[in-house]
């Protein structure tokens, strides 16, 4: 590529279509910074000309005009710096754009890197996502997350342990994946070069299937066994951590081993007042005031400050309890595993959580939430074409009998598939029209 005149510009354009994504990436200066840190001007203008879904290695180098051996090696380096996402399908190369979370923010500090400004990148995502909510509330305020908390199976009753379903148990889930890996845990490592990070272990990070395959195969990752990580779900949950994972039913990509100090998920739930930033698992904690003591230990356990300890005068002594928030407990089972009284124990939610099926289910709806559906069709922006089926998009997205149908949840998931397919469909003549 020639040598880039405005290198500000391309920076700007990067944060733009990073902002684009169903999560979002605000302006602001500190966000530029951290970019400016992290790609070169021109890794700038070739990483916003590459979508979000993957596309062939061979058409992105077309399209850029750039010798695919010469695309090929920057894309490595880049795919080895977290950058883009680098995937083998059937012998074709594909790559993707990753969002800021989750995505480059992760892959950033999921690994040490000696080569890498880590300190100063490290207070400069601490800035950008917890000086303001404007970052927070960009990934988060919405209905659908992209985490959702798994509920501790030794914590669930024995008669009601029938209930939970293969894709809500963690050990499940680890088992039955296709590919282990694990990494740094990137909120730990971000948290502990800025002196802030807690003493749990950090070498937490599961990843599961094909995102498992695509951080080994750009050395973000280690491969590891089941029996692997199934011994790590263990002593995560020996250090008082939850476990969050990815918001599907299907093809899980993570698990996260969660504390309430440095998690950024939860961060936006105790420091933004995001309250459902995770979505509860189909479990709740109950108290049983005939055997709560009123100790503490669960309140001090929960990640997210969903229990309290009640308290008042009887006679000379004084009764304390503890005092659960529906709304915002997440159902992990922490606080039941502190519990030496069996005052705390975990019930099913009288109405169940409705967990998307797969990746493209979660990411669509998240975009119909956001207002974002016609960016997540439509995001090669260089056409105008793209453009133009962009804004009609954008209007159906807007108008009331969309949000209507939206608004009821039996037709929401028919709906959707029946829309994205439709645009799709519809995008796919458009390309062949003009290409």
């Amino acid at each position: 590529m020639g040598h880039i005149s405005n290198p500000e510009r391309e920076y700007r354009l990067l944060q733009q279509r990073l902002d684009r994504n169903v999560t979002g990436a605000p302006q602001s200066p500190t966000f530029t910074k951290i970019l400016q840190l992290l790609f070169s001007p021109d890794e700038a203008e070739i990483a916003r000309r590459i979508p979000s879904q993957p596309i062939p290695l061979d058409t992105i180098s077309k399209k850029l005009n750039i010798p695919f051996d010469e695309l090929s090696d920057k894309m490595t380096d880049m795919a080895q710096r977290g950058l883009v996402i680098d995937m083998e399908r059937n012998g074709r190369r594909y790559v993707a754009l990753p969002p800021v979370i989750i995505g480059f923010f992760e892959y950033t500090f999921m690994r040490t890197r000696e080569n890498a400004p880590m300190m100063e990148l490290a207070q400069l995502f601490d800035d950008y996502m917890t000086q303001d909510d404007r970052f927070a509330r960009s990934v988060f305020t919405s209905q659908t997350q992209l985490g959702r908390s798994l509920v501790r199976e030794e914590s669930l009753p024995e008669g009601d342990y029938t209930e939970i379903l293969d894709w809500e148990r963690a050990s499940q889930i680890v088992q039955s994946a296709s590919t282990l890996g694990v990494s740094l845990c990137a909120c730990r490592h971000k948290k502990s070069h800025l002196g802030k990070a807690c003493d749990r272990p950090q070498k937490t990070c599961l990843t599961l299937n094909y995102g498992a395959e695509v951080m080994i195969r750009s050395g973000l990752a280690d491969r590891i066994t089941a029996a692997e990580g199934i011994g790590i779900l263990e002593e995560c949950k020996e250090a008082g951590m939850a476990q969050t994972g990815d918001n599907v039913q299907r093809k899980m990509t993570y698990i996260c081993n969660c504390c309430g100090c440095c998690c950024g998920m939860m961060e936006a739930i105790n420091t933004c007042n995001i309250r459902n930033a995770i979505v509860s698992s189909n479990w709740i904690m109950q108290v049983d005031l005939a055997k709560c003591k009123g100790c503490g230990k669960c309140a001090q356990v929960c990640p997210v400050g969903a229990i309290a300890i009640a308290e008042e005068k009887e006679g000379e002594k004084k009764r304390r309890w503890a005092v659960r928030d529906a709304d915002l407990c997440l159902g992990c089972g922490v606080c039941c595993s502190s519990c030496e009284f069996g005052g705390a124990s975990m019930q099913p939610r009288e109405k169940r959580v409705l967990t998307p099926e797969t990746l493209f289910d979660r990411v669509a709806t998240m975009a119909i939430e956001r207002g974002k559906l016609a960016h997540l069709i439509f995001n090669n922006h260089d056409k105008l074409s793209h453009r133009a089926m962009s804004r009609i998009v954008g209007v159906i997205e807007k108008s009331p009998p969309f949000k209507a149908a939206m608004a009821i949840e039996p037709l929401k998931s028919t709906f959707l598939n029946n829309v994205v397919k439709g645009a799709n469909r519809k995008a796919k003549q458009v390309r062949e029209e003009v290409t």
